[in-house]
This record gives structure tokens, C-alpha cells and sequence, in this order.
């Protein structure tokens, strides 16, 4: 298995976390449009940190998110929505089950 992917966290700044929450909730939809995402999670942990995770079959797919729509819409709002810059890091899967 070669899939890799990006697990990213997101820290709602007091105030936006139903900003956050609703964007990431309609974004599936643009992540279903990505052909190298094949595994997209948007999930948030307590009141204000979020998180994605995805899993791509190469990095090329996984460049291609990175350069998407749903990226460019969180860094733009970056700085309104979030108390921290977004921490994303690169992840080799090592198993799954139902990625294919």
C-alpha cells in the first residue's frame, strides 16, 4: 500500500467555531470533486478544535488537494477563523480497510 494523505488541525479562534464547523460540513462536497482524494474526514474534537483528515493514492493527489479549493478557502480565512495558523502534517498509510 503507497496511499498518503494529510491529517490537519484546526484551532477556532472564541466566537467561530459554527463558522468552521459549517464550512468543513459542506466541503465534503468539494472534496468529492478532488479524483486524487479518496478518503476525505472532517472532525472536530470538543468546542473549538477541528481537524481532516485524507488519504490520497500518491502524492501528486495529495499536492493537488493541498492546491485545491478547500485549502485556499481555509488559508484565506486563516487569520479570522483560526487562533493558530492550521498545523498540517504528511502521512504514509501503513493499513486500511475499504480505502479502494
Amino acid at each position: 500500500m503507497n496511499h498518503v494523505g494529510l491529517l490537519v488541525r484546526l484551532q477556532a479562534k472564541a466566537g467561530q467555531e459554527q463558522t468552521v464547523a459549517k464550512y468543513l460540513e459542506g466541503a465534503v462536497a468539494l472534496a468529492a470533486q478532488e479524483a486524487g482524494t479518496q478518503v476525505w474526514v472532517a472532525y472536530q474534537i470538543g468546542d473549538s478544535t477541528f481537524g481532516i483528515f485524507d488519504i490520497n493514492p500518491d502524492d501528486s493527489g495529495r499536492q493537488a488537494h493541498l492546491a485545491g479549493q478547500i485549502a485556499a478557502t481555509l488559508m484565506a480565512n486563516a487569520q479570522t477563523w483560526f487562533s493558530e495558523p492550521p498545523q498540517i502534517e504528511f502521512h504514509t498509510v501503513l493499513s486500511a480497510k475499504n480505502i479502494d
